[in-house]
């Protein structure tokens, strides 16, 4: 049974540069207790052409050039603001990416669950509580009662997505708009989320959009997929057609862009650049709370001209161990060498010379790039400070940067706003290399990244290692990433080192149970095969 048909959805924006065609005639069905999944590109048009059903795309400038949405046969586009009101959040609700933008951060989060409720349904605050509480129960969180008393920011990243799914459940929709739900979140909380997702659509006969560019992910899930570009459905068909029998070209390319073969082990090592011994990070808990152990007697080494791969879920100590390794936190106890000198406890001037040498890629490139430099200003800043060239000879270099990580030299006055997400982060990438480190740390460089821009960031992060001579702690979730692009593997479990070894051994042969629980939390595993040995990931 259709709960939601789209015909012939077309939404343009206008202009002062023309007008942008953001939708062009896409047509699609969501059937009850069905995933139909949208799968592209960034700016591909997804979530505008979801967004736009529910009147959440401003008209203007945006506007309707031809299209119909009914739902339980009434066409949406043709309802005024307060009709679309009783719609949206009762029967059509959404998932949105973001958990932590989402939620109110000066409401608890008992008092946004209820909201809908008694603003849909007239319910009591007792009753609605109640029903609030049923519902964090049914989406998997403890001691309901009490979180319901509880702020966003005391929640973690998957327990935060539990709440916004129970925010999209509470009213009992006919439909569910999930927007990228499990972007960004470790592979074991993207697996109970996406179980918990189709378990309770199962069970309450919802239909669910599902809009990702993770293909691993829509593998696994979806019924029927579509395949937009450039706000164009290019390809439609169920599993089979879009994983087995691709037969337009974006969509080969979407697919070629997956990172599923291993790199080639380059041998033994016995030539340490960075030494870590028996390293201890604590953070004081604060008034009547234990002092938390976030990196408990970590021993690695990183070998000259290797990539580490360090993975682990949120919260396992990874970004500490980084950061401490870098000096920019201070281990409580033991020890690190860098290039045979222990760096432990510099003091920051001490350190200051050490900066050229080592550099860090962070996780988010819009929120550590300054949004009020230029590129020019942001890939000078580290050449003049570390004194690197003068200023006749800056022009060349930050010239040079930019040629190396394939920005264009046009774009050098831009600011970051003015680039893409994968743009961004070669401006990140310029930054750190423009000192010419010995050593680089990674910090989840491609977690949030389209599959294409991704493979285009880890290529260009494999050739500017051999480029440079390059030694980098490369840090992820993403097991897939860190197969494609690792030379060893270490693998962090709240705050302790629990199994190393090369990329096989960890992944054909783990010691561990939690390594085997993350190996089996990887989606799509059938989209995951070696091309040299056609073995599947385990």
């Amino acid at each position: 049974m259709s709960l939601l048909e789209v015909k012939n959805l077309s939404v343009h924006f206008h202009t002062r540069n023309g007008v942008v065609e953001a939708v062009n005639g896409i047509t699609f069905n969501v059937e009850a207790g069905k995933t139909f999944a949208i799968i592209g590109e960034s700016g591909s048009g997804k979530s505008v052409a979801c967004y736009s059903m529910l009147g959440l795309v401003p008209m203007p400038p945006g506007r309707f050039e031809s299209g119909e949405v009914l739902f339980h046969g009434e066409n949406l586009l043709d309802m005024s603001e307060k009709q679309l009101r009783k719609v949206r959040g009762k029967g059509i609700s959404i998932i949105f990416q973001d958990p932590m933008t989402t939620l109110n951060p000066f409401l608890k989060i008992g008092d946004q669950l209820i909201e809908p409720l008694r603003l849909h349904f007239g319910m009591s605050k007792k009753d609605a509580w109640q029903k609030g509480i049923e519902i964090l129960e049914e989406v998997g969180i403890k001691n309901a009662a009490q979180r319901m008393n509880a702020w966003p920011f005391e929640f973690s990243g998957g327990m935060r997505q539990r709440v916004v799914i129970a925010m999209a459940l509470v009213t009992e929709p006919d439909v569910i708009i999930a927007d990228e739900p499990t972007t960004a979140l470790d592979v074991t909380v993207q697996a109970q989320i996406l179980k918990l997702l189709k378990e309770l659509q199962q069970r309450r006969n919802i239909g669910v959009i599902f809009i990702s560019h993770d293909l691993s992910v829509v593998a696994d899930i979806a019924d029927e997929i579509a395949v937009m570009q450039n706000g164009r459905f290019v390809e439609t068909g169920d599993h089979d057609a879009i994983f087995k029998n691709a037969s337009h070209e974006y969509t080969k390319k979407l697919l070629a862009a997956v990172p599923t073969t291993q790199k080639v082990e380059t041998g033994g090592k016995d030539d340490p650049l960075v030494c870590v011994r028996d390293v201890v990070v604590e953070f004081a808990g604060g008034k009547g709370r234990d002092t938390v152990r976030a990196v408990d007697n970590v021993s690695i080494d990183i070998f000259r001209h290797e990539i580490l791969g360090l993975v682990g879920e949120s919260g396992s100590g990874k970004s500490t161990l980084g950061r401490t390794i870098l000096r920019l936190l201070e281990p409580t106890q033991g020890a690190v060498t860098f290039s045979g000198e222990d760096i432990s406890h510099y003091s920051r001037a001490r350190m200051k010379p050490l900066r050229r040498q080592m550099q860090m890629i962070f996780q988010d490139p819009y929120a550590s790039l300054n949004p009020r430099m230029t590129v020019y200003d942001t890939l000078a800043e580290p050449l003049l400070l570390h004194k690197i060239c003068n200023r006749k000879t800056l022009d060349r270099e930050v010239y040079a940067l930019m040629d190396s990580v394939g920005l264009a030299r046009e774009s050098v006055l831009r600011y970051p706003h003015e680039f893409s997400g994968g743009q961004r982060q070669r401006i990140a990438i310029g930054r750190a290399i423009a000192t010419k480190p010995a050593f680089i740390v990674a910090d989840e460089p491609v977690s949030a990244l389209d599959v294409t821009i991704q493979a285009q960031i880890l290529d260009l992060l494999l050739a500017l290692v051999d480029r440079f001579n390059l030694t980098m702690l490369f840090i992820s979730h993403d097991l897939g990433v860190v197969r494609y692009l690792s030379d060893r593997i270490v693998v962090m479990k709240e705050g302790c080192l629990v199994e190393s070894g090369t990329v096989g051994e960890v992944f054909d042969n783990p010691s561990q149970e939690y390594t085997r629980r993350l190996l089996s939390a990887i989606p799509g595993k059938e989209l995951f095969t070696d091309t040299a040995t056609s073995a599947p990931l385990p």
